[in-house]
């Protein structure tokens, strides 16, 4: 008969393993945010990883499978169920779900992974960390302007000093009132408009001229594919290409190019006057054009947000595995007012960020600017089997003492395979006490990491200063470590 199949050990394609120095990483800066986010009031909340699909805002198109992008099954023909694909929808329904019991605005941060059902691609993957900040139940926009405040501050706590990024503002309501001008209000306009946003999104890599292309009759790429545009005539695709172009040189003149362009638009004229009130209130607690600036180059997300948008970009070069130029892309936030209404049917106003923790990490690597733990445990060798109780002690005083420590519990046999192990743990030191020791009340500490270092770069004078192995009391053994790691 044929023999079982084996299974193939390998992670499902658009997912991956993270071990010891990516995970010590991503918590010290996950730390790192949370203790910023805590400074400003807010309250740490988790969240069950899996909601239903209907409470997600997803779908069903279809009787047999929810809507691409999220992972969904159905349970015994009732509600279907999802993993989250972001923080934010499971943050709705608990603001919905808890609205006679939380305080009013509600201020809350979270953080944890979340899974797209999306198409995998390089550094693009179907589960990755987030980490959201957002203010419930609050409609002015001096909560956005701590938003903005809050993630100024939470980027350069993880490493990220002053000069090398920017928070972009901009403001949803600006550009509906350009939109208004250029004659696309009205529920009948709707496709243009999302036409519009999506051409806008991609000024970065189209260009003035291919966007121009998308706001007309539509724009044919290098493969000969062509793409509908939004079938603008040339004086209303101007008025929006004049928002893409607002910015100048200071914010107040940003402020006023585009007060030029909504004009008489009541909803346009509230946007700037929401830029200003914010420009103003991030002005009064110090926060200048160095670290938070109005741009209404900030597109992404407009179809979602309803009033102030905002985004963060690294200003230092992040290449990929390949030596390539990539967006870092992975910090964005906004108003989105009716997203809790979807479950109470009243306006309920809200604002928060989201940081994509991987990247962020991914780019702090690429610039040398975050390290793993490189260091790992003090290793207790074993000489003698049947003296396992007095190598469990020592590893044990160490523990007590704050030193991370662990005894070789594979086959102690061979001793060299015993310091290979160590090597791999990247062990600074290992403890070594045969019979000999045991027996005169002696323990020998090896210090691996100098150890190492004596062949490459060490004179014999540093090494007659410090040997890679010293013996001291069985008594002192706590004390040599310390000494040893140079605590």
């Amino acid at each position: 008969m044929d023999k079982p199949r084996r299974p193939r050990a390998e992670t499902p394609k658009g997912f991956r393993d993270y071990f010891g120095p990516e995970v010590t990483m991503r918590k010290a800066m996950l730390d790192a945010i949370a203790a910023v986010y805590h400074r400003y009031g807010f309250d740490p909340l988790e969240t069950s990883a899996v909601e239903t699909v209907e409470a997600l805002g997803k779908f069903l198109p279809d009787v047999d499978r929810p809507n691409e992008g999220v992972f969904a099954w159905q349970e015994d023909a009732a509600d279907w169920l999802a993993l989250r694909y972001d923080l934010t929808a499971p943050l709705a329904r608990v603001a919905a779900q808890y609205r006679n019991d939380l305080s009013s605005p509600y201020r809350r941060y979270a953080m944890g992974p979340v899974w797209r059902n999306e198409k995998p691609g390089p550094g693009r993957f179907r589960q990755f960390y987030q980490c959201d900040a957002d203010t419930v139940g609050s409609a002015s926009v001096a909560a956005d302007a701590e938003i903005c405040a809050m993630l100024a501050d939470a980027l350069e706590t993880v490493g990220i000093p002053r000069g090398d990024y920017v928070v972009k503002v901009n403001n949803r309501k600006v550009l509906n009132g350009v939109m208004e001008v250029a004659g696309l209000a009205g529920d009948d306009r709707h496709a243009e408009r999302g036409i519009v946003l999506r051409a806008i999104d991609k000024i970065d890599r189209l260009g003035p001229e291919g966007v121009r292309a998308l706001l007309g009759e539509g724009r044919k790429d290098e493969s000969g594919d062509f793409t509908k545009g939004a079938g603008l005539s040339p004086d209303q695709a101007e008025v929006v290409m004049g928002f893409t172009t607002a910015k100048r040189d200071s914010g107040a003149a940003t402020v006023a190019r585009l007060r030029e362009l909504v004009g008489a638009s009541a909803i346009g004229g509230e946007g700037v006057a929401e830029l200003e009130e914010i420009a103003a209130l991030l002005a009064a607690q110090g926060y200048g054009p160095d670290r938070i600036v109005i741009d209404p180059g900030v597109v992404r997300g407009l179809g979602y947000y309803t009033g102030p948008v905002y985004e963060a970009e690294l200003t230092f070069e992040i290449l990929d595995e390949k030596g390539r130029k990539r967006q870092f892309g992975s910090v964005a936030g906004g108003r989105y007012d009716g997203l809790v209404k979807r479950f109470t049917g009243q306006d309920v106003p809200a604002t928060g960020v989201s940081i994509g923790v991987d990247r962020l990490l991914a780019a702090l690597q690429a610039k040398g600017r975050m390290q793993g733990e490189t260091s790992g445990p003090v290793v207790v060798t074993v000489m003698d089997r049947d003296r396992m109780a007095d190598y469990m002690a020592m590893v044990g005083e160490l523990r007590q003492a704050g030193i991370r420590a662990e005894v070789y519990l594979g086959n102690p046999k061979n001793f060299g395979n015993q310091l290979k192990y160590a090597d791999k743990r990247a062990s600074p030191i290992a403890i070594i006490q045969g019979g000999n020791e045991a027996a005169a009340g002696k323990v020998i500490l090896k210090d691996l990491i100098l150890g190492a270092k004596i062949a490459e770069n060490a004179t014999l004078e540093e090494w007659k200063d410090r040997p890679a192995q010293v013996e001291v009391d069985r008594a002192d053994l706590v004390a040599g470590v310390r000494k040893m790691l140079g605590q």
